[in-house]
């Protein structure tokens, strides 16, 4: 795992009775095996898959049917296994010798949601709910890593390392810190950093990031259109059954649908943070079903379910999330500025934006998700809160509100 240069590391010995630490070893052992499968999925022959996003699509279920471990973890595993694979990857383009990753050292990764860190004691997402352990802290804690980082009001917790030393035969949490940020400022017009993940909503692509990250509608639009086969075959038999089972597929249709929902809504978190983000901006949803000729209710129920999903887990973790009008993004050029019906053309589909007065040819759900960005900070700007350093997230740099793009990130 890359960490800035902001980033402080605090070790801390765990103290826990013998139960709990067989929970912390199952859990372990759960992890590394999921760690270990996505890289066997991502080991192609030919290729290796580095996309965090196409080895959720390939292996989350399978994961989440076959292990005990909570979601939140499973992700964490298979981002350290997609990050094991890119870094071989990239030592390969330097010309170094590198393997295939195999993780076999005792370790668990664990994000802001999975682990609480309180004062003298800590809780962790386990395969058996939450566990409690105690802290072992120096004696004197001035001057140390503890009061500097971790009891220090000015960092805050990212995230933390499960680890297990076989030679004290205890566990170590190396918890991760970084300068607390403060969001409430970015609001008022002062000089706080704004930067803005930029979100379209789509039925192709059901959520799509100015960063380049693609979620795929692809399994609800198949699981709706396979609910909707199995309601009609239920309802021409007209009988009580028929209509009990009825109501008990809609169930579980919407309760697959839920957890599909809440990965992306935790993925997409995820992905403002990872990118020093403030701000998730999605575009408005009232009005969305005319917006988008094919949307039906099943989206639109989906659209406002991940909303909400985002806005409380953001929120938790001092991001804003905003809505705004999402009036001419999609053919709005987000290089340029040039507005015309015909950048996107109609005949593939609607899934190309190309700009006919530069030429900027993109995918028509990132162009707007980029414009959605840079949308809300020109509406800032209008409503007499500029001054502040802004700009919208790629997955290279930053555009500024004027649409100029950097590849340095700006910090405040």
């Amino acid at each position: 795992m890359v960490e800035d240069s902001a980033t402080r590391t605090v070790p801390i010995k765990l103290d826990m009775d013998e139960s709990d630490a067989d929970i912390l070893h199952q859990t372990i052992d759960h992890f590394l095996d999921a760690a270990n499968h996505v890289v066997d999925v991502a080991w192609e022959p030919d290729w290796k898959i580095t996309s965090k996003q196409k080895l959720h699509d390939l292996t989350y279920y399978d994961v989440r049917n076959d292990s005990p471990l909570p979601a939140n973890l499973v992700q964490a595993a298979r981002n350290r296994a997609a990050e094991a694979v890119k870094g071989v990857v990239e030592r390969w383009k330097e010309g170094e010798n590198a393997s295939k990753p195999h993780f076999t050292s005792r370790f668990a990764s664990y994000d802001a949601r999975t682990v609480t860190i309180n004062d003298d004691h800590c809780t962790l997402a386990t395969i058996s709910g939450r566990v409690t352990t105690e802290f072992v802290l120096p004696d004197e804690q001035r001057n140390t890593p503890h009061s500097a980082y971790l009891f220090n009001n000015d960092y805050d917790v990212k995230g933390a390392t499960l680890h297990y030393d076989e030679v004290e035969d205890c566990f170590y949490l190396h918890v991760r810190t970084k300068p607390a940020v403060e969001n409430d400022g970015a609001e008022q017009g002062d000089t706080k950093h704004v930067s803005v993940l930029g979100v379209d909503l789509g039925i192709t692509n059901i959520a799509v990031t100015s960063t380049g990250q693609f979620w795929s509608g692809g399994e609800l639009n198949h699981w709706h259109r396979e609910y909707e086969r199995r309601r009609g075959d239920l309802q021409q038999t007209g009988t009580r059954w028929a209509h009990e089972n009825v109501q008990k597929v809609g169930r579980k249709q919407t309760g697959r649908f839920e957890q599909m929902l809440h990965t992306i809504s935790n993925e997409l978190v995820e992905e403002a943070l990872e990118n020093d983000c403030t701000h998730i901006v999605f575009e408005q949803l009232k009005g969305i079903r005319e917006r988008l000729s094919q949307v039906k209710a099943v989206h639109k129920w989906a659209f406002h379910r991940l909303c909400e999903y985002v806005t409380y887990k953001a929120e938790s973790e001092g991001l804003v999330v905003k809505q705004i009008n999402p009036a001419y993004t999609s053919q709005r050029c987000s290089k340029c500025g040039f507005t015309h019906d015909d950048n996107r053309p109609h005949n593939n589909g609607q899934d190309e934006f190309e700009c006919l007065k530069c030429g900027y040819d993109a995918h028509a759900d990132y162009n707007a998700a980029k414009n959605i960005g840079l949308k809300y900070l020109r509406d800032q700007q209008k409503s007499g809160r500029g001054g502040a350093p802004v700009g919208v997230r790629l997955n290279s740099g930053m555009l500024n509100v004027n649409g100029e793009y950097s590849p340095t990130v700006l910090h405040s």
